[in-house]
């Protein structure tokens, strides 16, 4: 599993431009089972996604086709980690240690 976290570097100005195509492709990753939790961050100077994918290349090939990042208002920073627990609705995104 991942976790995501946008980092605007573009006033909040820009980004809300960009905000309808982002929600568009966000739309898209949840409809393929690849996001399973998103939001802003508070302060609003960002945001974070939760994501699962098989391998960290394929999470950077999914950063890399943001809206925000195309449009150079935001960078990515990437963290990968094993989801050992869980709450009992998220049980189908458990997963063993290596």
């Amino acid at each position: 599993m991942f976790v995501l976290e946008l980092t605007y570097t573009a006033p909040v100005s820009a980004v809300d431009k960009e905000l309808a195509a982002h929600v568009a492709w966000l739309d898209q990753l949840y409809a393929q089972g690849v996001v399973i939790a998103s939001g802003r961050k508070n302060p609003r100077d960002g945001g974070v996604i939760l994501a699962v994918a098989d391998d960290r290349a394929a999470v950077e090939k999914i950063a890399a086709s943001d809206p925000f990042v195309l449009a150079e208002v935001c960078e990515y920073r990437i963290t990968e980690f094993y989801a050992t627990k869980t709450a009992p609705a998220l049980a189908p995104y458990r997963q063993e240690l290596p």
